[in-house]
This record gives structure tokens, sequence and C-alpha cells, in this order.
């Protein structure tokens, strides 16, 4: 199905020749490529149906009902013995052994008992097997759907648990559609269970009901959700999975994640899932890593050695060579988008599966040699053209979303071009490049164009999505750009009751001119990470021993910008009109994304003339600025941001409707009210009126 690493002449390349049609630099090195061979053929081939049929596999394997019994399947072929127990039985699997088949799968079947589950809705269940130094040990079902934790009992294990499979009305029927794929997503960042403001785990139902209003209020199209799939480690972000295909029980149950889904979809939000394929949790007793007990790593989820170990995550590494783990692992994919709803997933990590060094200490150049080597991972890169290619011959409008750093050629070009099939990748210098500033230069140092060339610095046809900040910036160690710009005035000069400083003057006004700048030339589309959009003060600090297991850092303060009289609500209020200004204009498509000069010098003063008439003599440089035939200057205040427009001069719609770009400070509880409210805070929206005969596209140009 897939084949090794290899160095193949371009005239061999086949369909390959349009993604080097791309990339100027792929279509000279003639031995640059690696290609595993064989996935042309077995994608365009005839055994595409059934490898794709079989990826219902969560309908085969784990516990599932078939013809009036419960069926369990695991794969383990390092077990010598095995049996299902649980509080069905007692805990005694002398009455429940499995059976073992030539690929070392271990299958039971038990009948239901006068017309009833012989395992009841809601009991616990586990694997019991002996490996081959003859000890047994009782682990989570791989496959399972559900698992708790006693909570009332400190570092106490996971169970699995049986959610019934034949209880119409135990599931969540959906009532809404998909939305739509928008043309560039404006993705918001969040975290469930440190969404609500008390120092607590926030719910799904919670989180659907009083978060999602203020992430449609403030016009984002899209929601990513952080930590679904269930992991041991609440302070690991949600990125030590125990449990692939179970929801994190900590804010409920899988119905009630559904629930969360479909009232997004309501409001026309689509929902992406943070899917963590690149690594496993090392947790032995209730997570994937328990199936490991020294076994060679053809019957292993996981490469042995150091392959299989991620030194800086302390985490087992998967081994995509393996069909079983290729199963499971495409399998998982299908299993959040066709039971759950979601609309597709940002990968996380990519940059670990892209190479065998993990890109641990390596400082990417660009140099195609770093791409292109036996350092590269080519069975972790079919994997990803496989789920790519899977996910959106499932769901054609799905949006895949890469975390890489490296810049990886042909990361976000299809499958059939030769690339690996994403949609987006994250542009993960820009913020970077901020925190470099913050930390490093003072004002009169910041050069705007080695800001706007970082903020276009990406790979020509494939999209990234742009972002000031995410996640990573909040965490403890860390600071948000708000706290960077502003620190402990926070605390003390946020009221509008009060003069405000110059710190919190010049914070305000910096934090909405990265975000805008960020969002206007960093890429194809925008995310922002939960209360970043309001300037949400302190850091993220999860509980943890090094706290006394305190939750006080790990919410989110609503009651800061729905505070009238605090300054809050000026952030959140110019993030709102920068999302409804790409819904106006859908500048985040536009394909003149383009910075064509910078000065760092030149300063426009109060005397001169402005004016759109023509400067000079059409293509006679020397008569022109910039050999521009037309241009005009402005006087712009320093920290604001001014976006243009062009209209035609005889048009009747030479004006924008100034009554929609009002502010209202309006109660938040009345959200429809928000959703028409916008504006600029320090900002204008103008328009630029042209003569008829000058070449011009209609692009918005931000100046």
């Amino acid at each position: 199905m897939y084949g090794s690493l290899g160095f193949v002449p371009k005239a061999d390349l086949g369909f390959l020749t349009q993604f080097s049609s791309k990339d100027s630099s792929l279509a000279t090195g003639s031995n640059l490529f690696i290609v595993p061979h064989q996935l042309t053929k077995f994608r365009l081939g005839p055994a595409k149906l059934p490898f794709v049929s079989r990826l219902f596999r969560y309908l085969k394997f784990g516990l599932n009902r078939e013809e009036g019994s419960i069926v369990y399947r695991e794969w383990a072929p390092a077990a010598e013995e095995a049996q299902l127990i649980g509080d069905f039985n007692g805990w005694d699997g002398s009455n429940h052994k499995m059976e073992r088949n030539q690929f070392g799968v271990w299958h039971i079947k038990i009948p239901d008992v006068d017309g009833n589950s012989a395992i009841p809705h809601n009991s616990r269940v586990k694997f019991r097997f002996k490996h081959n130094d003859g000890v047994w040990v009782d682990r989570l079902p791989a496959w399972i759907k559900y698992a708790t934790v006693d909570s009332t009992r400190f570092a106490s294990p996971y169970d699995g648990i049986l959610v019934s499979l034949c209880c119409r009305a135990c599931r969540y029927e959906f009532s809404y559609p998909r939305p739509p794929k928008p043309e560039a997503p404006r993705i918001y960042e969040a975290h469930v269970g440190m969404s609500g403001s008390e120092p607590r785990v926030n719910s799904y139902r919670e989180f659907a009901d009083n978060v999602l209003p203020r992430i449609w209020a403030n016009n984002y199209n899209t929601v990513q959700l952080m930590a679904i799939m269930e992991h041991a480690y609440y302070g690991s972000f949600g990125y030590h999975v125990t449990n692939f295909f179970a929801v994190s029980s900590r804010s409920g149950t899988p119905e009630d994640l559904k629930y969360l889904i479909d009232k997004a979809h309501s409001l026309g939000l689509r929902v992406l899932m943070d899917v963590v394929h690149s690594h496993v949790s090392s947790n032995i007793t209730d997570g994937l890593n328990g199936y490991d007990v020294g076994q060679a790593t053809q019957d292993s989820y996981f490469h042995t050695g150091e392959r299989g170990y991620h030194t800086l995550w302390d985490s087992r590494l998967f081994n995509y060579s393996n069909w079983e783990v290729l199963r499971f692992l495409l399998s998982n994919l299908r299993w959040w988008l066709e039971e759950f709803k979601f609309d597709g997933f940002r990968f996380d990590g990519i940059t670990s599966m892209l190479y065998h060094h993990h890109g641990i200490n390596i400082a990417f150049t660009g140099d195609y040699h770093e791409y292109f080597s036996e350092s590269t991972d080519v069975d972790a890169v079919v994997y990803m053209m496989l789920a790519n290619d899977l996910i959106h011959s499932l769901l054609p409008d799905a949006t895949v979303i890469a975390e890489d750093v490296s810049g990886m050629p042909g990361l976000c070009r299809p499958v059939d071009e030769g690339g690996i099939g994403f949609d987006f990748r994250l542009a993960m210098a820009i913020p970077d490049k901020w925190i470099d500033y913050l930390k490093n230069k003072n004002d009169d140092e910041w050069s705007m164009t080695d800001i706007s060339r970082s903020l276009t610095n990406r790979r020509y046809t494939e999209k990234c999505v742009a972002y000031a900040e995410s996640h990573d910036q909040s965490i403890v160690g860390d600071k948000t750009i708000a706290f960077f710009l502003m620190d402990d005035e926070m605390y003390s000069g946020m009221s509008c009751l009060m003069d405000a400083s110059p710190t919190i003057d010049r914070g305000i006004a910096l934090h909405k001119m990265i975000h805008f700048i960020t969002m206007a030339l960093g890429g194809e589309g925008y995310l922002n990470f939960m209360g970043n959009e309001f300037g949400h003060p302190e850091w993220i600090d999860f509980p943890r021993l090094g706290n006394d297991w305190s939750y006080e850092k790990c919410r989110r303060q609503w009651e800061l910008v729905d505070t009238q009289h605090l300054r809050y609500k000026f952030m959140n209020a110019f993030d709102r009109a920068m999302n409804l200004l790409d819904d106006k204009f859908s500048f985040l498509t536009s394909a003149k994304q383009i910075v064509s000069s910078t000065d760092e010098d030149g300063k426009v003063g109060h005397d001169v003339d402005h004016f759109t008439s023509p400067e000079g003599i059409p293509g006679v440089p020397e008569t022109n600025f910039n050999n521009r035939p037309n241009s005009f200057k402005v006087l712009s205040p320093p920290r604001t941001c001014v976006v243009y427009y062009r209209v035609e001069e005889d048009s009747p719609n030479n004006t924008i409707d100034e009554a929609s770009l009002e502010v209202e400070d309006k109660d938040f509880e009345d959200a429809e009210n928000f959703q028409e409210a916008t504006c600029f805070i320090e900002s204008e929206v103008a328009t630029l009126k042209t003569p008829e005969e000058e070449e011009d596209d209609g692009d918005m140009r931000f100046i």
C-alpha cells in the first residue's frame, strides 16, 4: 500500500507535474522528490472503494450490537489469553473468555437476556488479557466511545463505559444541517473546559448556551474546539490523548457534545475539531499505550525503541506503516465526522509527524533538502495523504488545517497533484514575530518592511490561517499580546471612569493594529483564541500540584468585557468589526494581498495636497510615485488603521452606510443587537474615488 523512501526522476512523476509547476524549485530539482510510489496506484486504482468501506471499523471493533447480541472485538496480537470484564459479570471474566483469529483480533459475542442487553447502559467494562510473561492486565478497550473517572479518588484510573447502542431515547438527534463552507474561515479557537467564568470545568451545554452566542456576535464563522478527545491529564490541554474515540467526559456526555455542535450549526457556525494523531499519551492503565507489552512493532500501535518515543512530549509515537494503525486512525476521523457532524479538523503536531527528528532543535531555513531527505517520515506522509483524501471524500466541504512550523512544500496542495492534501496551514511564524517585537524592540524600532515581509512570507498557492496569538501564547510562562503591552496596568487602568494612562492608550491601540494587520496580510484565513479578542489579562494555568490544583487561572473572565465602564469592550468591538469587514468585502480571499511599497522614513505633513488624480505621465516612471500613475497621500494619525475601498466615481453607491458602522453599547444578553453592531474604534472606513480609465480590480487597500 505504501512504498519506501525513494528519489525518482521527474520523468517518472506523472501526476505530480501539476505540483511541480506550482514551485520552480521543485520543477528544476530532478532528484528532489520523495514519492510513496504505491500510493498513486492505490488511490487511483480499484482498491480504493473496499478500503474506504473498511473504515467503518468503529462499527466492528470495540463494543457493538449485532443480531441481538453485544459483540466485542479488539486487536491485541501480543495477548495469549483475553477476557471481557465489567460490572455486568462482577469483574470476573472466567465466563467471558475471548477467541483469537489469525490476525490477532480477539472477539466475543454476548447474547441478550430476555430481550435486554447483557451489558446494561452506562455500565463499566474493561479488556483483560495475559501477555507472554504470564501476567494478566486490565485495559480500557481501545475503541471505547466513552470513559469516566471517579473524581473522589486521587489519581483514579479511567473506566470504559458502555453507552447504550440500541436506545433511541438516549441518542441526540441533530436538527440543523451543516452550514455552507465559507470562502475564508474566521476561526474562534476555544477550550470548553476553561470557557466559563467560574473556577471549575465548564460543560458542553454551558459552552453552547453561553459562549457560542458571543462567537456568533463577533462575526466568526468557524469554531475550533480543543481537548475533545479523552485525555487523563487535564493540564495537557488535550494533547495527551488516552482514548481516541471517546469524548472528554469532564465536560459531559457524547450527546452533550452533539448538542453543542447542533447549536453551532443553528447559528451558522462550522465546527472543527483539534485532532491529535501525532502522538499518544504514555499512560498505561487507561491509554492506548497499555496495549504495548514489549512486542515487536508489527504487533503494536507504536514503533519500538527510540523511534517510538517523543522525548520532549513524554509520549508514544504511532507506527504509520502498520495496517491496523491506519485503520484505527482513519476510522477515528470518520467517527468524528459522521457521528458528531464535525465540519473538519485541525491536525496537531504535523511537524513531528513529517520528520524522524520531529523538528527538535531544527531551524528550518527553506532549503528543500530539509524537507526531502531521509529525515522525512514517508509512512507518516502517506498516512496524512490518505487521511485528507478520506476526509474530502466523505465531506467534500470539509476544512482541514495543518499545524506545521517547517513550511513543507505541497502540504496544502491536493493529493491529486502529489500534495499532502491539507486545505490550510497555520502561519506559525507570525505570532513569533510579534512576540519578538514586543519583547525586544522599542516602538521607534518597529520596521514596516520586516513586519509586512513576515506577514506575506508564505508559499504560493498554499493557503494559510493567520493569527497574532493562539492558546500557545496564553499558557503559563508566557504572555498574551495585551499583557505584554499593558502588564500590571490592566489591573488598575482599564476603567473608563478615569483618564487612560499612556501605557493603556498605547496598549489598546497596538492590540487592535497588530490583530488587524495580521488579518489583512497574514493569510487566507484568520484565527483568534478565546478571550484574546478583548485582551484577556493574565495567563492560562491548569490545575496542578504547583498551583495547589487551582482553577483560578483556568477560566475566562467574561465579566471584563461585559462591564460597560471597562475598556475591554473597545478591543472586543474592534474584533467584531474586523470580522464584519471581511463579511462585507471578502478581503481574506483576495488574490491581491500584496505590499507594493513600504517606507520607514517618509512622513506625510499637514501642509501637503491630498489628491487621487494622475500626478504624472503614465508609463514614465520618473514622473510617478513608485511607478504608479495614480496615487494619493493621506494624513493618518498614529496608531490608527484606515481601510480604503475603491468605488467608481459616478457610482450611486460610492459611500458606505455609516449607520451600520456605528458602535452601540448594548447589553450583551440581547445577542441579536450585536450582529450588526460593527465599527472601528480609533479607525476609519473610507471610500476612494478613482477615474474610470484607471485599471483596478476594486480590491481593498490597507494603508
